[in-house]
């Protein structure tokens, strides 16, 4: 079921790793962040949407992982839009990706995973203001809603899992230490911050959301174990 967190901004959660798809209002129609996860839920978001009434003109994917790359022939044949760096790994990777989206997420339309081209310089369709990093992924990219007041952070600032860092070592925590502080500045004054996984950070959620993924981004450059309640075997 979709939840509208924000006024033209909802949010249907899967049960696999409490994935999130956002559905976005804009000017002429809708767009899906994410869609995902299995085929039950891609035909029960497609229900969603019609009842909505407001037809799909694109997709948006945050990164090019394949829980990120899904599509359903019910939301239209549309333009499916990521970064220029996202589209060039989802094709690169795609037979990678269709056998992994096989193993985990059933009935699914494979032939439609990771079809992705680079969003357009003016923004296209998508209302908003990227903020591009290679934290999680590369080309990963959150979504500021501004007028909103709603920040869609992809694969980060999540209350279910710990950050995964894009790249191995030292370099990937730092990354991610410094797409922290995009997304901090990003989320001042805002009223919601959607993960690509967990629940919604509202209000005064937001703010420890980001301190906590900090502390563990600098126990880990630190060389110690996080500790983290979102780690371990009670995770």
């Amino acid at each position: 079921m979709l939840h509208e967190v924000a006024d033209g901004v909802w949010v249907r959660r899967s049960e696999w790793v409490s994935s999130n798809t956002t559905v976005v209002r804009a000017d002429d129609g809708l767009i899906l962040v994410d869609p995902g996860i299995a085929g039950a839920d891609l035909e029960d978001l497609a229900d969603d949407v019609d009842a909505l009434g407001i037809p799909v003109v694109a997709g948006f994917s945050t990164h090019p992982h394949w829980d990120h790359l899904l599509w359903h022939p019910r939301f239209g044949d549309v333009p499916r839009y990521g970064t220029a760096v996202n589209a060039g790994i989802a094709a690169s990777a795609r037979d990678r990706g269709r056998q992994m989206a096989a193993e985990s997420a059933p009935g699914i339309p494979l032939d439609l995973l990771g079809i992705i081209t680079p969003l357009p310089a003016d923004g296209g369709p998508l209302p908003g203001e990227l903020i591009v990093h290679d934290a999680h992924a590369p080309g990963h990219a959150a979504v500021l809603l501004a007028d909103r007041r709603v920040l869609l952070a992809g694969d980060m600032l999540s209350d279910v899992l710990v950050p995964m860092f894009g790249m191995a070592g030292a370099d990937g925590a730092g990354e991610y230490a410094a797409a922290l502080d995009l997304l901090a500045d990003a989320a001042t004054g805002m009223d919601a911050v959607i993960p690509g996984h967990g629940t919604v950070a509202t209000g005064g959620e937001i703010a420890p959301r980001i301190e906590v993924d900090r502390a563990y981004v600098a126990a880990v450059q630190r060389g110690e174990q996080p500790a983290d309640e979102r780690w371990g075997p009670r995770a």
